[in-house]
């Protein structure tokens, strides 16, 4: 059975230095992910991503992991999601899934995808659709 889910989430991308001279003259630019989600994924998440954009900054692409601790729809545990998301002159294509296995707790069997939304004023929020194995 799939369920649907939306909310608000608050989001620190804070940029994190190269690992080494050779990664800082990629122009990719890495950053770490801590998130609040509100609503009934009520959790919180940490992550790391990778990024780049074009010089006009209206293209470019980034990837991420990151890991989400909480409640979905009164449910404990945690879960996974991958990102592999990319822009083409502002308009987006994202790709974001749970990753299969990555369930806990009652969240074991998570399956799932989320679109992030990204409101005028820079307000975010989630669109989350997801099943559970054996239900």
């Amino acid at each position: 059975m799939n369920h649907h889910v939306q909310g608000p989430f608050d989001v620190k991308v804070l940029p994190r230095k190269a690992d080494n001279p050779q990664a800082e003259k990629s122009g990719v630019g890495r950053m770490s992910l801590d998130k609040q989600f509100h609503g009934a994924l009520d959790a919180t998440s940490q992550g790391e991503m990778l990024a780049l954009r074009n010089e006009a900054g209206d293209s470019g692409g980034y990837v991420a992991i990151e890991r989400v601790t909480g409640t979905l729809d009164g449910r404990s545990g945690s879960f996974a999601l991958q990102h592999s998301s990319t822009m083409h002159k502002g308009a987006q294509h994202q790709n974001i899934n749970v990753i299969p296995g990555s369930g806990t707790g009652e969240l074991a069997g998570l399956s799932g995808s989320m679109v992030i939304v990204i409101a005028e004023g820079g307000k975010h929020s989630y669109d989350f659709t997801y099943s559970l194995a054996g239900e």
